[in-house]
């Protein structure tokens, strides 16, 4: 049985919420911050990093 990556990664931010319980603003500044370094001029900087 093949998984999707983005299904995975959703179910293991959801039981990490779920086990972690972090403050709800402290996961939206993740998300953002997260989506705003992609979009950036930094991206391509830190995709070497990533790979």
């Amino acid at each position: 049985m093949s998984v999707p990556l983005w299904f995975f990664i959703a179910c293991l931010a959801v039981i990490g919420v779920k086990t972690l319980r972090p403050p709800l603003w402290l996961v939206v500044v993740l998300l953002v911050g997260g989506y705003l370094a992609a979009n950036s001029l930094l991206a391509p900087f830190a995709d070497p990093f990533l790979k």
